[in-house]
Formats: C-alpha cells, sequence, structure tokens
C-alpha cells in the first residue's frame, strides 16, 4: 500500500492523472515500437519454456506454503474486545464458531472521513470469497482503527457485506504494528514488516491469521504486510497476465492509479467506442 492513503487533495489529484496519461502513452508508444513479434511454432516454443518455469513456481509455492502452516503460533493471551454492528465483541467471538480467523488490517484512521482506497481494492476482491473461506472453517473480518460510525459509513458506501469492526478502543492495531502512536510518528520510526522503518505513517495495511483450539485458547499463527499482501489481490495478479502488466513504472508511486471504485473517472473511451 506504501503510504498512499495519506495523499489527498485535487490538486494532487489532477498532477497523478496527468503523470499517469503521460506515463501510458509513452508505454504504448515503446510497446508498440519494440515487441517481438514471432512466427506461431517460435511462439509456442516460447510458451514452453515459460511453462516449465511456471511449474517450477508452483512447486515453489506450494512448499512456502507449507512452510508457512507449519511456523510455530504464540498463545494471544490479552484480552481484546471490539466495537461492531451487533455490539461489542472479543477476538474469540469474532471467529463465530469457526477454528480459524483471518483479520485484514484495514486502513482507516480515526481522524479520516473514508477508508484507504488501496485497502478498498483489496476489500473489493475479497468480499465476495468471505462466503467460500466459511466453507473451509475460516471467518475473515476487517479491524480498523477509526471509530465504529464512521467504518459503517463508509461500508455502506462501498456495498459490502463483510463483518468489519473498530479497534478504537484496544491496543489490537498497535500490538500487530499496524497503527503507531504519535510519539512514534513524530520521531519519524515505525516498527513495521518486523524492522524498524523510517516512516511517519500513522496506519498501515497488513493481514493477521488466528487459531482458536478447542479449549478457546487462541494463537497468532502469521502476520504479512507490503508486498506479502499481493496474494490477497487476484485484481493485480489478473494485471500480471496482460502485455502491460501493472503498468506502475513512472507513476509517482506504486498504485498513485487506484480510487475507490465509485472515485474513478477514465482517461479514455475504451477502444471501439463511439461518443
Amino acid at each position: 500500500m506504501r503510504g498512499a492513503c495519506a495523499r489527498n487533495g485535487h490538486n494532487e489529484q489532477a498532477s497523478e492523472f496527468i503523470s499517469m496519461a503521460a506515463a501510458h502513452l509513452h508505454r504504448e508508444v515503446i510497446m508498440d515500437e519494440d515487441h517481438k513479434i514471432v512466427s506461431a511454432d517460435e511462439w509456442l516454443k516460447a510458451r514452453l519454456d515459460l511453462l516449465a518455469k511456471e511449474k517450477e513456481f508452483s512447486r515453489l509455492r506450494d512448499q512456502l506454503n507449507q512452510q508457512r502452516r507449519e511456523l510455530p503460533w504464540e498463545r494471544v493471551d490479552k484480552e481484546y474486545v471490539f466495537d461492531g454492528t451487533n455490539g461489542r465483541a472479543t477476538l474469540a467471538q469474532l471467529f463465530e464458531n469457526r477454528s480459524q480467523l483471518i483479520v485484514y488490517h484495514f486502513m482507516f484512521a480515526p481522524d479520516w472521513e473514508a477508508g484507504c482506497k488501496h485497502c478498498s481494492w483489496w476489500a473489493d476482491n475479497f468480499e465476495r470469497n468471505i462466503v467460500h473461506l466459511k466453507h473451509r472453517d475460516v471467518t475473515m473480518v476487517a479491524i480498523s482503527h477509526a471509530p465504529l460510525h464512521k467504518i459503517e459509513v463508509f461500508k455502506q458506501r462501498m456495498g459490502w457485506t463483510f463483518n468489519w469492526v473498530s479497534a478504537a478502543n484496544t491496543d489490537f492495531n498497535y500490538d500487530y504494528h499496524v497503527s503507531f502512536k504519535p510519539a512514534d510518528v513524530d520521531k519519524g520510526e515505525i516498527y513495521h514488516n518486523y524492522r524498524p522503518k523510517q516512516s511517519s505513517m500513522s496506519e498501515v495495511a497488513g493481514v493477521s491469521v488466528f487459531f482458536k483450539d478447542p479449549q478457546g485458547g487462541i494463537f497468532h499463527t502469521y502476520s504479512c504486510y507490503e508486498r506479502g499482501l499481493d496474494m490477497l489481490n487476484a485484481g493485480y495478479h489478473l494485471l500480471d497476465l496482460v502485455p502491460k502488466g501493472r503498468d506502475e513504472e513512472g507513476l509517482p508511486f506504486p498504485q498513485a492509479w487506484v480510487r475507490h471504485r465509485d472515485a474513478y473517472q477514465d482517461p479514455r473511451p475504451a477502444a471501439g467506442a463511439h461518443s
């Protein structure tokens, strides 16, 4: 997410728009002039070479996934109580009678009026997956630092149905290193992604996973941040399939093009469209 959620203002958006349009035009010219064109037989040979690499990558990914599941766990002894639509809820209650819980740490600071536009793209991706996860003994929720009333207004605007609770009255966001206290922000150094980092951000995104045993014990099994979140975004995986890829080179920062899904203004009509 790279802190882009803190960037606001119409002038900055206009500047980003101009930069993005120029980058797109430049990239189109380069791709049209330089991309290699081959015969069907040559294309097939190149594709089979890449397929071998894709299969090896899949095997390595399976191994990495297994190593992730084999990580040791840490017991969660601290009591966390969140504010939700149906009242206050403990971390244990967020599991909803399932044994596995995925928490998406949604960037939404207490003084913001809307949730992070980049986290919103991630939420658009997992919103309709939650019903499927429930059938694999998994509950998924979003947790933010903002007060519940702001969360609910924004959630309604976006049309989401997932459970989204507020950690405004707990240390949860601080303990899982996705919100930072004013003293740390003022110093310009936060602890993020398992290391000290020079940053004045007050909020970051992340994902944390928990397990609850039959006796009610809760364990933290995994957390990831930054590029580790790519695995949750099917949109990025789709972009990785197309010739331009993510097409973010030359932008002011990665994801500078991302908007809340009700705020896009297409800079040009689709190919073949008529005015």
